[in-house]
């Protein structure tokens, strides 16, 4: 079965050519690590906490450097235990070389439904926009492995609905937050500001909160990308399913001139 990564063992890897990278087909693109991470962060929670579960409510990905297209290896640990509250962190590590790792607050659930609602502001229906290739300018098998419906605002500023056609692990079931938090990446490219043939521009981390659970297959991203006068540059999103927002994201970006 065709997916993103293959398990080798309990805490170890390996990506498929769907996780090639978008700056480098011989780097892994880091959307689909992030969605694993997650995924392996709730597997845990779900032997550890199997009779008090709590759900991801913040993810904090920090990228400590470019991941090449190997096995690599996954822990986690718990950081601030607690019954209602939990902080866990999942590191992802190549030959003793920690590249990524991921800090999720775990929370616990409660009956707010008569107190729901939001201010952040609607995607326009999936029908609305037209169908859409993320490949002007970027490589590897990531990018071709999600389905686009795109309307472009001009330099820095783009809605699209995503949906990743295959899965992250092969037999194995996937939340709806970790299967979201595996597309966010995606927001730093379907906005461009400065065409990636010109310009390097990847994130140093990405940020992710989630006030509700996801429903449905299509990922919605609102999203503005910002460069500053120094080198730095912010992309920031409005996250939704076709039932409206569910929460926001933002990456870090490093401008480098080709």
């Amino acid at each position: 079965m065709s997916c993103y990564f293959r398990r080798l063992s309990a805490t170890e890897f390996e990506p498929t050519d769907h996780v090639g990278g978008a700056w480098n087909p011989d780097e892994q693109h880091v959307a689909p690590v992030l969605g694993l991470l997650a995924h392996i962060i709730e597997a845990d929670h779900a032997v550890r906490r199997a009779d008090t579960p709590l759900v991801l409510a913040r993810a904090n990905y920090d990228i400590l450097g470019v991941i090449p297209m190997a096995a690599f290896e996954v822990s986690t640990r718990v950081v601030r235990p607690g019954r209602t509250i939990e902080l866990v962190e999942a590191t992802l590590s190549q030959g003793g070389r920690a590249a990524l790792t991921l800090r999720a607050w775990m929370l616990q659930t409660g009956d707010t439904d008569d107190l729901a609602g939001t201010s952040l502001a609607s995607m326009p229906p999936r029908v609305d926009l037209a169908g859409w290739r993320m490949d002007a300018g970027w490589q590897g098998g990531a990018i071709r492995s999600v389905e686009f419906r795109h309307r472009d605002f001009g330099p820095g500023r783009a809605q699209s609905w995503l949906r990743p056609t295959v899965p992250l692990l092969a037999d194995e079931a996937v939340s709806a937050r970790a299967r979201m938090l595996g597309a966010l990446d995606f927001a730093n490219g379907i906005a461009i500001r400065v065409s990636p043939n010109d310009l390097l521009y990847p994130n140093v981390d990405l940020t992710a909160s989630l006030f509700r659970e996801p429903q449905g297959e299509w990922i919605g991203l609102d999203t503005s990308v910002s460069f500053g006068p120094g080198g730095i540059g912010l992309t920031e999103s409005v996250l939704s399913d076709e039932a409206g927002p569910l929460g926001t994201s933002s990456q870090t970006l490093t401008l480098r001139r080709r």
